[in-house]
């Protein structure tokens, strides 16, 4: 039989949206910023030709010029002011997170709750221009080398390393905003809606290539066919789950004895959800950024090197993307999503148990023991779609957003937003029900004071 819970999920419409107020106010907010970060990747960093720009995107959409311009909603191609997108704080995040895990001070600061929290906040932030700099001073150079400027110079440098690194972290303020004061998940919106608003030119170019005769109508439709399946297995996927059974004991209130329930822990083949691919796509990003307009050609022979060898669709980017895909799915799950220890503790409070486990420590490991398990299928399963679409995108040299990773992010980020959704739908139903049973008892007791006896 359903549950409560559930049974009012079942019966939520737009009417209940409607009556949500504090809900409908959260999604406009959110689409109000982000329309600013929209707006903010058609305004162009000064001294950019133009036409160069336009040019050269053309040439390397396919390649790793194209995966880029994705993660910054295509901003990249049109150098705008948000053209390096959120990426440096990703890479901010998880360089702090693994020293987190490294570090004992910093791990000290995690234990600490929400003070050490805004620390860690604080440093990523400090990581965040740190990074930024370094990539915006490389991309200015990168970009003079490769004669897309039309008055190269100091003052160029200095300006567009201060265009970007503002616009960088005016996004990551916006992504912050949307996550405390929208519907949660600010990051990863933001680079969902980057995919989403630049997928129709996307489709377009890639019809236009059958048109033209570059792309046969039986790898068209093959093409569509591999995206739908795709589509459809991250769907099954991000939605299946282990149960595990936790068994609550009698309790005595007074002189009644109420029996012991029973219930399950969830948990999903895929806890860590998007975040090990972007994780993993912006550490590959990162040192090829630098090098990205200037085809590695000043940046002597190393950087060079590791563009031709970790470009995408080549076999060394293929396994370090699968093999950061899967660290970071485990370092994670076991230390953000699901804290093993964290989830046997709240267990060990509320008098639940596993049936056959002892509270406690016994069973952390025991989770820890199922978690480890379960990512196994995890894992490979974010890594299996992530590399198959992405060696045929490479092959077909077409566009980017036909990738796993974007995939990934549009199933994984619209699943998780409609549940953010559903919650604040929920909860508004509960607080209605709250205050119609306290409107009810305050008539009832009027009422009968009405009609009891005088007293004498």
């Amino acid at each position: 039989m359903a549950s409560a819970a559930e049974q009012m999920a079942a019966n939520m419409s737009w009417s209940a949206l409607g009556k949500a107020t504090e809900l409908r106010q959260r999604i406009l907010f959110a689409l109000g910023l982000l329309i600013i970060y929209r707006i903010g990747t058609y305004i162009p960093v000064p001294g950019i030709d133009g036409v160069e720009l336009q040019r050269f995107f053309e040439d390397a959409a396919a390649g790793l010029g194209g995966v880029l311009n994705m993660f910054t909603g295509g901003a990249l191609s049109r150098m705008g002011v948000f053209a390096l997108g959120i990426m440096p704080y990703i890479s901010a995040s998880i360089i702090v997170q693994l020293m987190a895990a490294m570090v004992p001070q910093l791990e000290a600061l995690k234990k600490e709750g929400e003070a050490g929290r805004k620390k860690l906040n604080q440093y990523t932030r400090y990581g965040t221009v740190v990074l930024a700099t370094f990539q915006a001073y490389g991309i200015a150079v990168s970009l003079e080398s490769g004669g897309l400027v039309t008055d190269p110079g100091w003052f160029f440098r200095a300006a567009c390393v201060i265009t970007l690194v503002g616009g960088t972290m005016f996004l990551m303020w916006l992504g912050e905003q949307i996550t405390a004061r929208g519907i949660g998940n600010g990051i990863s919106l933001i680079i969902f809606v980057g995919i989403i608003a630049e997928l129709p030119a996307a489709l377009a170019q890639f019809f236009e290539q059958g048109r033209q005769g570059a792309l046969a109508t039986p790898v068209i439709l093959g093409v569509i066919f591999m995206l739908l399946a795709t589509l459809t297995f991250v769907v099954f996927m991000e939605r299946s789950l282990r149960k595990i059974h936790i068994q609550y004991p009698r309790r005595q209130v007074g002189m009644k004895v109420y029996d012991g329930g029973t219930s399950h822990l969830p948990v999903k083949v895929n806890p860590a959800g998007v975040i090990p691919a972007i994780f993993a796509s912006s550490l590959l990003l990162l040192p090829t950024t630098l090098t990205t307009f200037s085809g590695g050609e000043a940046s002597g022979p190393f950087m060079s090197w590791l563009l031709a060898n970790f470009g995408p669709g080549q076999p060394l980017y293929l396994l370090f993307f699968a093999a950061m895909i899967i660290f970071f799915t485990y370092f994670y799950t076991l230390n953000v999503s699901f804290k093993t220890d964290d989830v046997a503790d709240n267990l060990k409070n509320q008098n639940g148990f596993i049936p056959g486990i002892r509270p406690g420590k016994k069973t952390s490991e025991y989770l820890e023991y199922v978690v480890n398990r379960v990512l196994v299928l995890g894992s490979g399963y974010l890594a299996l779609v992530c590399l198959l679409p992405e060696i045929v995108r490479t092959e077909l040299a077409i566009t980017a957003y036909f990738g796993g990773t974007s995939i990934l992010i549009i199933v994984s980020v619209g699943m998780d937003t409609v549940q953010q959704i559903q919650s604040h739908l929920l909860a508004h139903q509960y607080e209605g029900l709250i205050e119609k049973s306290q409107l009810r008892g305050k008539k009832g007791r009027s009422g009968s004071g009405r009609k009891g006896p005088a007293r004498r």
